[in-house]
């Protein structure tokens, strides 16, 4: 069985984003204070379901402003590593620290985009609403949001490109709509660690290359990883790709082939060059 995997040409040229980011091809440094943890610092993770091992002794580091890939077959792991990070399980052996703290300490902290909305789109609720959603672990009261609250989601909706949606009912919008204003409530928590599980399931191409471009833009003052199976694209826009199928194997951009991927997929693969 050849399974069709999207795996970028190599590229010899700086990101068409650079000039404007000062980021460039290959690892970024960019300036982190001295004293900043790593976003992950995941050591010798094993989780299980029941008797099914789904993490095997798994190490995973992201630094501070670092933006890192996540790739691997269905049922690899992935959304189960998001949880640990997010505190929502528990492993079975090791360790699981993020920003210096224990996930549950470092909640308020983290930003995440599930792959799948929990709430019915039919629900009357307004883009701003959902968006606000965001500021909740922020509020110290009940009550009539701010208007401090109110102008710091103006700005995330700007950034991610969705003001004029503000006040559109979420059964209007397009999936690839509703996945940025997803992304804008988990940027309104002002987060340190933003989580994305396959933000761009639901987005055409040129949506996603858009999506990328903003992800690589926020690594600039936040840590992302960002699971995705469409490797053209990430392996343009990230650090570093983390490859996971019960182990976990980290790749620079560079040295990411399609001999590692068969490997982790355990077939064939058919590679499929993006043009940018």
């Amino acid at each position: 069985m050849v399974s069709p995997i999207s795996v970028a040409r190599p590229r010899t040229d700086s990101h068409p984003e650079a000039s404007a980011t000062g980021r460039s091809v290959g690892p970024v440094f960019r300036p982190v204070p001295a004293d900043a943890p790593d976003a992950i610092d995941i050591r010798g993770v094993t989780f299980r379901y029941g008797e099914q091992v789904i993490l095997d002794d798994v190490d995973f580091q992201v630094g501070a402003r670092e933006i890192v890939g996540l790739i691997g077959p269905n049922g690899g792991g992935k959304s189960t590593l998001l949880k640990l990070i997010l505190g929502l399980h528990k492993p079975a052996a090791g360790c699981v620290r993020v920003l210096g703290r224990t996930p549950k300490a470092a909640a308020r902290h983290i930003g995440y985009v599930p792959q799948f909305a929990n709430f019915v789109k039919r629900f009357p609720i307004r883009v701003e609403d959902v968006v606000l959603m965001g500021r909740q672990g922020r509020r110290r009261q009940w009550g009539p949001w701010p208007r401090a609250d109110r102008e710091a989601i103006g700005a995330v909706l700007e950034e991610v490109g969705i003001s004029h949606l503000r006040r559109r009912h979420i059964d209007a919008l397009s999936g690839g709509q509703l996945q940025r204003v997803l992304i804008a409530r988990a940027l309104a928590a002002e987060p340190q660690l933003l989580l994305l599980d396959e933000p761009t399931a639901s987005v055409d191409s040129d949506g996603e290359r858009s999506l990328f471009e903003l992800f690589n833009r926020l690594a600039n003052r936040m840590s992302v990883v960002v699971i995705s199976h469409d490797l053209g694209f990430i392996s343009d826009y990230v650090d570093r790709v983390a490859c996971l199928n019960r182990k976990m194997i980290v790749h620079d951009t560079e040295t990411l082939t399609a001999e590692s991927i068969e490997r982790l997929y355990g077939e064939n693969v058919q590679m499929i060059h993006h043009h940018h």
